[in-house]
């Protein structure tokens, strides 16, 4: 049973479930929702908690086992925490954890933590008997274009806003730009505004501008997102971010060129008669990646993409020490250049309409 994070408290309030299975790659969330989950298995009696973390290939899985069946000396009823940081219990683990799922007690309650999983461990039998045991809650990032809300919501909770109209709305894109990718960090600049200003406050720009830190984290794999999306501004804040963090620069020209590449093949396999959803199957696009491919490919011509590239080569070399006469000499500005390229093309496209780019216009013109 599949339950989004912010629908935790309203199941919750209705009763527990055997087993919790907690999946994802955002701390905060993560920690929320399993204390969330070990505050009311104690307000129903769940006082005695044992944990077992899985660490290595030795782990003895007969001791979990026989913790599901042990009585408690001290209390009733018991919660099992289950910590599997790997993400990968092994045959072992696999044959056990399906075991345990077969034999629940109602007196225990079991909480199993794990990172984020791709889709051969959400489809594994243990992952599956997890499941079908109980609740599943998936944590994610929360991506840009939704964090402003987020931060909102956040400011709500403990009696704040910010102000009305366009003042508001810039106020919450400027904590979005200093806290991306960071979260926790996010929690605790919203929790300090709280104690700086109290409840029942409307936060000005001002406010928000001298309380927050700069203490965003940018994921060299978001950077072909805002730079497919045309966000020029973000991306550059995005390179200045990575260069400050000491990312390689060859990282980040792998992961744009990987994207061109990308481009260019969906594009060749559509513009030859393939079926775009198959095209982008074929070249592993998925997700947000996937929804702006089809927004940009329509509107990319072969020279636009044949020139992407060509510019790509080129910043492989600056990346490795070649310079070139028509390029920067400095990687990064040859990077920031290559950038704004997919951005000057993704802009161009317009924002995709329900029924747009139908069969993608049928076929892309050369």
């Amino acid at each position: 049973m599949q339950v989004r994070p912010d629908q935790l408290a309203a199941h919750l309030a209705k009763g527990l479930k055997r087993v919790y299975t907690i999946h994802g790659d955002e701390p905060l969330l993560a920690q929320e929702a399993a204390d969330a989950i070990r505050a009311a298995a104690r307000a129903a009696g769940h006082t005695e908690r044992q944990v077992h973390t899985v660490a290595g290939q030795h782990f003895d899985w007969s001791s979990l086992l026989g913790a599901s069946q042990a009585m408690s000396l001290f209390a009733e009823r018991q919660l099992i925490e289950i910590r599997i940081p790997s993400g990968k219990p092994g045959k072992d683990g696999s044959d056990a954890l399906q075991r345990y799922c077969g034999m629940l007690a109602d007196e225990i309650v079991t909480l199993v933590l794990l990172p984020r999983l791709d889709r051969s461990q959400t489809a594994s039998a243990w992952f599956s008997a997890l499941d079908a045991a109980g609740v599943t809650l998936r944590v994610d990032p929360i991506e840009r274009g939704a964090l402003p809300q987020w931060i909102a919501q956040r400011l709500a909770r403990q009696g704040q806003r910010v102000q009305g109209g366009e003042a508001g709305q810039r106020a919450l894109a400027f904590f979005a730009d200093q806290v991306e990718g960071n979260l926790l960090a996010a929690h605790q600049e919203i929790v300090k505004l709280g104690l700086l200003h109290g409840d029942g406050a409307e936060l000005s720009f001002e406010q928000i501008e001298g309380a927050v830190l700069d203490v965003a984290r940018y994921d060299v794999f978001k950077l072909g997102e805002a730079a497919l999306a045309g966000h020029a501004a973000r991306t550059l804040r995005m390179l200045d971010g990575l260069q400050a963090e000491g990312t390689a620069a060859v990282l980040v020209h792998y992961t744009l060129a990987g994207d061109i590449l990308a481009l260019k093949r969906t594009r060749d396999a559509v513009a030859a008669g393939r079926p775009l959803p198959l095209a982008l199957r074929e070249n592993r696009i998925w997700g947000a990646k996937e929804r702006l491919f089809e927004r940009v490919l329509p509107h990319l011509t072969a020279a636009g993409v044949d020139e992407l590239v060509v510019a790509a080569q080129v910043c492989d070399g600056l990346v490795k020490g070649l310079r070139n006469p028509a390029w920067p000499d400095d990687p990064w500005d040859g990077l920031r250049r290559l950038a704004l390229m997919v951005c000057e093309r993704a802009a161009a496209a317009p924002t995709r309409r329900p029924g747009g780019n139908k069969g993608l216009r049928l076929a892309l013109t050369a």
